[in-house]
């Protein structure tokens, strides 16, 4: 039995609102939690033998970017938990609630125009016994941790990777792709109409004792894959709570006039 511990922490950044929602909730169990609104959460969860992580990064503004992700994350877990759910595999599950999240967005702009406009990235994952699966839309990263390396498990759905791709070609430098103020558009976000690009593992990645899975709002970028995996390595035998401190920690100290919002939901394979 592999039975996992989880964490959230969050910072405003430069920002003087709030648009990541983080989440997590055991199977049948009620551990649900998401990042304050001054951003100042930092939580530990229970252990548990599984259950679904969801992270959004909202987008529209501080009512509709805040509204965006927490209903995002809300129906992404009620719909992948829901008793009907009982009988789908864990991908059916995860393609469930992204279908609710989008279809709650949707909802609310039909009841309110005003919030049209308004939407989210979506990570959702399953952790089980057979290790990790997961959905994704937009940009927000999913890291895996393991023995002191860090990789990105999902497809990032911003200009970033065409800009990168232009740089191989020669075509731009690298100074130029990152300063590119494309660079964070999305090509694909939950916003209630349909979706154009959906990142959805094949199969479970199985997991190893003292892995680290780390749901990301883009905010965290401003730290490369290379010092993340040193904070992780750092903190690893401190547990999830202090690797989730320590990743936002180390956004806050690079004081990056425009950071954004950085929230990560840590989740640690306990063997």
């Amino acid at each position: 039995m592999t039975s996992y511990e989880h964490a959230v922490a969050a910072t405003q950044g430069a920002r003087d609102y709030q648009e990541d929602t983080a989440a997590f909730r055991l199977y049948g169990a009620a551990a649900f939690r998401v990042s304050d609104a001054d951003g100042s959460d930092e939580a530990a969860l229970p252990n548990g033998d599984g259950g679904f992580a969801v992270l959004a990064d909202g987008m529209g503004g501080h009512t509709g970017g805040a509204l965006a992700s927490r209903t995002v994350c809300e129906e992404f877990l009620a719909a992948a938990l829901a008793p009907e759910a009982d009988d789908l595999d864990l991908p059916s599950r995860l393609k469930a609630g992204l279908e609710a999240a989008n279809g709650a967005l949707a909802a609310k702009v039909d009841d309110n125009p005003l919030l049209s406009g308004m939407g989210s990235t979506l990570i959702g994952a399953a952790f089980s016994n057979d290790g990790v699966q997961w959905i994704s839309v937009g940009d927000s990263p999913l890291y895996l941790y393991r023995r002191g390396e860090v990789a990105v498990l999902n497809e990032d759905h911003s200009l970033a990777p065409e800009l990168d791709r232009l740089v191989a070609a020669g075509r731009l430098t690298e100074e130029e792709a990152r300063r590119d103020p494309r660079r964070h558009m999305l090509r694909s976000a939950v916003t209630g109409e349909e979706i154009d690009m959906i990142d959805i593992s094949r199969r479970p990645l199985a997991l190893e004792p003292g892995d680290y899975v780390v749901l990301a709002s883009d905010g965290v970028e401003t730290l490369d894959s290379v010092e993340i995996a040193r904070i992780i390595q750092g903190y690893a035998n401190d547990g999830a709570e202090a690797v989730a401190k320590a990743i936002i920690r180390g956004v806050e100290a690079l004081r990056e006039p425009y950071q954004d919002n950085a929230t990560v939901l840590v989740v640690r394979a306990m063997g």
